[in-house]
């Protein structure tokens, strides 16, 4: 303390001073809410942000159990030469796994029920180098899809919606019919059920099914294969070696990451994550502002103190610099006492709330409505510090009109009536 600057040993007095003294006990209150505000909007922010990077995460690696990171395919819909094309693929150090694919979309068909359906057709021992549907089956056996058997492994909700059960036959129409002498005709094929998965995910649950690659070529009459996709080391650099990728391999080949098959999702989840955090800094930025009335409040109570420093030297910025430190203090140590907060809770929140449903008797999220029943966090050190310098910055900027009004205070006329 003895090694400070006369104007960071006033303003920190200055801002324990209310404290003590009874005549400015209600400054000293107005100051802690402030702080206690700067507070709770850190941490607020903190947990919020945290949580819906956790929604994100968990809804992005239950996609991504289903989906590639990476698709290599062909704009013809055939992938002759999907071997070499493996071989060019896996020369980048990137690529962990590849497996060929066959993709179209066809209408399932049981009893009087119709759903339609995304089909998969791919090599089981292959496709567990690149997706995780493998083990996701809930009923039955993934290596029962071989080839010539024409089984099928269906999403748990889409075989829910037929009511049907392993085992069991289930009709498919191809989109494209057959010519007949009687003209044209569904070209349809009796499949067997050998198996359900459940990603987790709705959407592939309820639309999606797998089979042998044999089978799907022969169901959607291709030569070969649509072709190729991947998993990569590090699936958040996807786009990346997609474009590596796209400069590297030979032929006119299109290639997309999982990214892109999904750009409308991650696009809103992103802007909703955007307007959230400016939201909740609106929070931050009215408690760092009761700074502004606080600071004003001392400037006034201090007039005689400001007049006394001025005859004895102290120069406007010298004044002004007492103030900013003593507002500077409070932001710092509220946004600190938020972050510390914000982390603690966002680190524990599977204990936390589990706690409150059973103190409340509630469940925030019932396993029989939402598919993900436990509050999910993924606390980022980028959104911390981000959101800590966003609250700091606020604060400062709180002290800059009562610092200068301060600054302006004449020795004369505060002292007039001392």
């Amino acid at each position: 303390m003895k090694n400070l600057s006369f104007e960071w040993l006033v303003g920190l007095r200055y801002t324990r001073a209310g404290r003590r003294s009874g005549r400015n006990s209600f400054i000293s209150f107005i100051s802690l809410i402030s702080m206690a505000g700067i507070t709770l909007g850190v941490a607020a922010l903190i947990i919020v942000i945290s949580v819906m990077n956790g929604f994100q995460k968990e809804v992005r690696d239950r996609m991504l159990s289903v989906l590639a990171h990476v698709e290599v395919f062909d704009a013809t819909g055939a992938l002759p030469d999907w071997k070499n094309t493996a071989l060019e693929v896996q020369r980048n150090p990137a690529v962990k796994g590849t497996a060929p694919y066959v993709d179209g979309q066809a209408m399932i068909i049981r009893d009087d029920v119709m759903r339609g359906v995304i089909l998969r057709g791919i090599l089981p021992d292959e496709e567990s180098k690149v997706s995780e549907v493998a083990s996701k089956i809930k009923y039955g056996n993934w290596a029962d899809l071989k080839p010539g058997e024409f089984n099928i492994v269906l999403g748990s909700a889409l075989a829910a919606s037929l009511h049907v059960r392993i085992g069991e036959k289930i009709t498919l129409a191809a989109p494209e019919g057959q010519m007949t002498p009687a003209g044209m005709v569904p070209r349809l094929k009796a499949f067997t059920v050998v198996g359900v998965f459940e990603a987790g995910h709705y959407e592939f649950d309820s639309g999606m099914a797998f089979m042998h690659i044999d089978d799907a070529q022969k169901f959607f009459r291709l030569s070969a294969p649509s072709g190729l996709r991947l998993r990569i080391q590090d699936m958040l650099k996807a786009p990346q070696i997609a474009r590596e990728l796209a400069r590297s391999l030979s032929g006119d080949l299109l290639i997309r990451d999982w990214s892109q098959q999904n750009k409308n999702y991650f696009a809103a989840v992103k802007t909703e994550k955007t307007m959230m955090f400016i939201i909740l800094t609106m929070i931050i930025a009215v408690a760092a502002f009761n700074l502004v009335s606080t600071l004003v409040m001392t400037v006034t109570d201090k007039q005689a103190d400001i007049a006394i420093l001025r005859t004895l030297g102290a120069s406007p910025a010298s004044i002004m610099k007492i103030f900013v430190i003593q507002g500077a203090t409070v932001g710092l140590a509220g946004t600190a006492i938020g972050v510390i907060m914000g982390i603690i809770v966002s680190l524990n929140i599977d204990v936390i709330v589990p706690f409150i449903e059973h103190l409340l008797g509630v469940q925030f999220l019932p396993k029989d409505i939402y598919v993900i029943s436990a509050l999910p966090s993924d606390l980022q050190a980028g959104d911390v510090s981000t959101i800590g310098l966003v609250a700091v910055t606020l604060a400062l900027l709180a002290t800059i009109y009562p610092s200068w009004r301060a600054s302006r205070v004449k020795p004369a006329e505060a002292l007039r009536y001392e």
